[in-house]
């Protein structure tokens, strides 16, 4: 039985509340739909990570799968919805993924000519059952189970990547890098890290001094560097180094990256793999030392790196990109062995709750949907059924403008 069957009678009731969006969110849909349109969006914060140090014995960095809920939040059937929270301030969870963080981004301006994006991130608390605020940290990878964090301090890149006990709140080790981090994740099976590294934050975006000067970001050469590999329970690893230059690659094909471009590993750990924008290419697959090698990998053929839920669980389907044909929003899955498409309903795909339904961002229903581009909110979507279950409240649901772009962060658990 799938989470959407599970869910029908428990949650017909349950009424989503809808306020009125807030300032800003016009902008929100325009980006999510230029994103489908050309695929050349900043990836969101696709985690990588990794480790060079002298080897140690944690146990505490056990990254099983255990169900770490506290009693009470986590409602029937393993599934927990905030219908009336915006940012959520208890735990949303579906089937085996939960929401183990959220951040909000922000632009500071630095000068003249630049403008930084800085992340403050709602780290989920199992003692409290809530999301804490933890403003030390300017990236976060969490890992399966939801025990323990990889984390960067505030200035990116950072020289040093933390290991943080989500039980405690502690750090319990440091590793330093010798190529500086800007990027975090962890392998599917949270054994392994990966750190993109950058020779400059790769949030940053330049621009000129006049603005009459020149329309648009002026292309400059990428500050991405390449990447760390690292064994978790020992912390050794190695460094790969990946040369992007200018984008323009040997075979002819445009291999221009976005500023921000994480690695991060296939579902089976042995290479890893970052997107690239332009359609020709989508991604390129490399090994531990940087060497790229022939890809896809196997499974992975249809993965797309824009699209956050990646490959279902069993393997047998890859989240896809945006679709609007059955429904004005919908989006696309595919059978991961033949590339075929069936449509489900949800602007954005961003998490597998079991093999059949995912979670994504949606827009309102129904009588003023009309506005509803403005107004999107987390839902709980299933292959084959016309019906939603809502997780979560409408952004702009905060008296808080920020608030209306907190970014989820799912994790399996």
């Amino acid at each position: 039985m799938n989470v959407d069957d599970l869910l029908r009678d428990t949650l017909r009731e349950q009424a989503a509340e809808q306020p009125p969006a807030g300032p800003g969110f016009a902008d929100w849909v325009l980006t999510v739909r230029r994103r489908r349109r050309t695929r050349q969006l900043v990836a969101v914060v696709v985690a990588t990570v990794a480790v060079v140090a002298v080897a140690v014995g944690v146990p505490w960095l056990s990254s099983g799968r255990v169900d770490v809920r506290p009693t009470g939040v986590v409602d029937r059937e393993n599934t927990s919805a905030r219908t009336g929270q915006s940012p959520p301030r208890e735990l949303i969870a579906a089937g085996q993924t939960a929401l183990a963080a959220y951040y909000i981004p922000t632009t500071v301006k630095k000068s003249a000519t630049e403008n930084v994006t800085e992340r403050t991130y709602w780290l989920f608390d199992s003692k409290s059952g809530t999301y804490v605020k933890a403003p030390k940290w300017s990236v976060v990878a969490i890992a399966p189970g939801m025990k323990t964090a990889a984390v960067l301090e505030r200035t990116l890149p950072a020289s040093r990547i933390g290991l943080l006990d989500l039980t405690t709140g502690e750090v319990k080790r440091w590793i330093p890098v010798t190529h500086k981090v800007g990027g975090l994740s962890f392998s599917d099976d949270g054994r392994k890290l990966v750190a993109t590294t950058y020779t400059y934050n790769p949030d940053a975006e330049f621009h000129p001094a006049d603005p009459d000067a020149n329309v648009g970001e002026p292309l400059r050469p990428s500050v991405r560097s390449g990447f760390y590999v690292l064994d978790v329970a020992s912390g050794k690893g190695s460094w790969g180094g990946v040369d992007v230059g200018d984008g323009q690659r040997v075979d002819g094909r445009n291999g221009q990256i976005n500023n921000r471009q994480d690695f991060a590993l296939t579902r089976d750990g042995r290479y890893v793999w970052g997107g690239v924008p332009s359609d020709d290419i989508g991604k390129l697959f490399y090994d531990f030392s940087g060497a790229e090698v022939p890809g896809p990998v196997d499974g992975e053929k249809y993965l797309s790196w824009s699209i956050e839920a990646g490959l279902s669980p069993n393997g047998k389907r890859v989240a896809g990109d945006f679709a609007g044909v059955t429904w004005s929003t919908s989006s696309y899955v595919l059978d991961s062995a033949t590339g075929e498409k069936i449509e489900v309903h949800g602007q954005e795909l961003l998490a597998w709750a079991d093999d059949k339904s995912l979670i994504a961002w949606d827009v309102a229903k129904g009588e003023g949907a009309g506005k509803s581009e403005f107004h999107a909110r987390l839902v709980l979507v299933t292959i084959g059924s016309d019906k939603e279950v809502p997780l979560s409240g409408f952004l702009g649901g905060s008296t808080d403008v920020s608030a209306g772009r907190w970014k989820p962060v799912f994790v399996q658990r």
